[in-house]
């Protein structure tokens, strides 16, 4: 096979030729996953997007390669390129159904014991159902079959022979309408169940997906949620990350936790605050601080947040945070309404909030 671009080096078309060294479903980034084949052709800065062909026909593209490495180079397959391609047909793109469920391997011999199976059954243990209250699979389920395809000890299943691949790779294949069929073992019982399965699986730290995270001014004080894409930000650096475990902030605790009715997103304050004399003594706080409570009411949401500013009516706010280390703000709450515009103009700042919170705040109280 041969791989087609323009890699640093020069300006004329590169050619380098290779063979087929790996396939695998393996994750593309976070909840994303796909079939990668590792070919050892030289694939470089500038070859990303560039063609790869088999005889006459294209087998898939340029991608990546592995850093530190030796002719260890990755494509992706035409299979994928087209279930991307067969996604965006109607202009919009929805993403790829997976799993979420916890599992481990099944090849322990006490594990199986445990288990009162014998050697017939293999498969994947259900650790912990993603939706506890809402799945049909249990902890200590064995899913022995995606579809007709038979999954072993390991988690694999075969495709054209002797290769083996993650049996995630049939979601793709075989969810339809947002349900994925399974045989499972349940107690020494073999059923077939039906289990939903989504391109979206909402975290209280999620990605942002291409849009602008949503802000809101109060006084000195910027409020917003917290995003992936936040997170890694911050995190870059060793300390800032010991700094968020040693505070227990839920932005590393609580990462990969779902929403629900008592919190449906990390608020956070985006420090530092704004010159003003109203936070003179609170600049000690972590950037990205967690809100936790506004005059004691717990915070859901950004939305909640907002809300709970604008139909307040005490004196004084009264902001805590949710880690180890966070300070308790007190502010004077019509001092910190009067200060607004004038924090607004003075940094050339047009709105004081998203239109999403500007709809929120301009509406109405519920009181």
């Amino acid at each position: 096979m041969f791989a087609y671009g323009y890699p640093l080096g020069g300006t004329s078309l590169s050619t380098t030729k290779g063979i087929v060294s790996r396939i695998e479903f393996t994750p593309y980034h976070q909840n994303v996953s796909g079939l990668r084949i590792q070919i050892d052709a030289a694939i470089n800065p500038g070859n990303s997007g560039g063609p790869v062909i088999a005889g006459d026909k294209m087998i898939g593209l340029a991608f990546s390669h592995a850093l530190n490495t030796q002719n260890i180079g990755y494509i992706i397959p035409n299979e994928e390129i087209e279930l991307f391609l067969q996604d965006i047909a109607d202009g919009h793109y929805d993403g790829k159904p997976f799993m979420m469920e916890n599992l481990q391997l099944l090849e322990n011999p006490a594990l199986r014991r445990f288990l009162k199976i014998d050697k017939s059954v293999e498969g994947m243990i259900i650790r912990k159902s993603s939706q506890p209250t809402l799945s049909l699979l249990k902890e200590w389920d064995i899913v022995t079959h995606i579809g007709d395809y038979p999954v072993d000890n390991q988690g694999m299943v075969k495709l054209n022979g002797d290769l083996r691949v993650n049996f995630r790779y049939h979601v793709q294949q075989l969810a339809h309408n947002g349900k994925l069929p399974l045989t499972i073992v349940r107690a020494g019982k073999s059923m077939n169940v039906e289990i939903t399965v989504s391109a979206k699986h909402p975290t209280l730290v999620p990605y942002l997906d291409g849009a602008y995270p949503s802000y809101f001014i109060y006084g000195p004080i910027v409020f917003s949620h917290a995003s992936i894409q936040f997170l890694s930000y911050m995190i870059s650096s060793a300390p800032t990350m010991l700094g968020y475990a040693f505070n227990e902030s839920p932005l590393l605790t609580r990462i990969g936790a779902l929403p629900d009715a008592t919190r449906e997103e990390l608020v956070i304050i985006c420090s530092p605050f704004f010159p003003h004399k109203l936070v003179s003594g609170y600049s000690n706080h972590q950037l990205g601080t967690v809100v936790y409570s506004i005059n004691d009411k717990p915070v859901r949401s950004l939305r909640h947040l907002v809300t709970l500013l604008r139909d307040l009516k005490d004196d004084f706010v009264v902001i805590k945070t949710d880690q180890k280390d966070g300070p308790n703000i007190v502010l004077p709450r019509n001092e910190m309404m009067e200060a607004t515009e004038a924090i607004l103009t003075d940094n050339g700042i047009r709105s004081q909030g998203s239109a999403d919170m500007m709809e929120i705040w301009q509406a109405k109280s519920t009181h």
